[in-house]
């Protein structure tokens, strides 16, 4: 069963891609699918950019645009966002012919695609901890996969 709205061009990722380094992006598109599509056309179309380095600060920078705060408990969090990023890598790996839409509806269909995939890994205390929003913190109950 999907629990998300499969993406339907490669058009509709970089558009979100797009909006989100624009920070034109409309705030109810920035779902959880929006983020690793995000990731994903920037790892496919922008190689020569450290998403490790520039996804924390994009994702600031939309957060502020559109009225979010980053401060302790909201906003920009960095251990969801460097996992995320490193499932993203790990995942398009042996999917490099298909298309960034496929890709993201595949990723999306597999179990990253849950929101809740990270408390496989950490415990929600860990995880929602501020010291795991200003920085990385490694998993507490299992290493992640990849």
């Amino acid at each position: 069963m999907l629990t998300f709205t499969p993406f339907v061009s490669d058009d509709e990722v970089m558009a979100i891609g797009c909006g989100l380094v624009m920070r034109t992006l409309p705030k109810s598109k920035w779902t959880h699918s929006a983020h690793f599509a995000a990731a994903l056309w920037l790892l496919r179309c922008h190689p020569e950019i450290d998403i490790s380095c520039k996804m924390p600060e994009l994702i600031r920078a939309y957060n502020e645009v559109t009225g979010v705060e980053n401060t302790e408990s909201s906003g920009y969090h960095e251990t969801i966002t460097q996992a995320s990023l490193r499932a993203a890598r790990a995942f398009r790996t042996n999917r490099t012919h298909l298309s960034l839409h496929e890709t993201c509806n595949e990723l999306m269909s597999s179990p990253f695609g849950r929101s809740d995939w990270l408390l496989a890994y950490w415990t929600r205390e860990r995880l929602f901890s501020v010291e795991a929003r200003r920085a990385w913190i490694e998993p507490d109950i299992q290493p992640l996969p990849f």
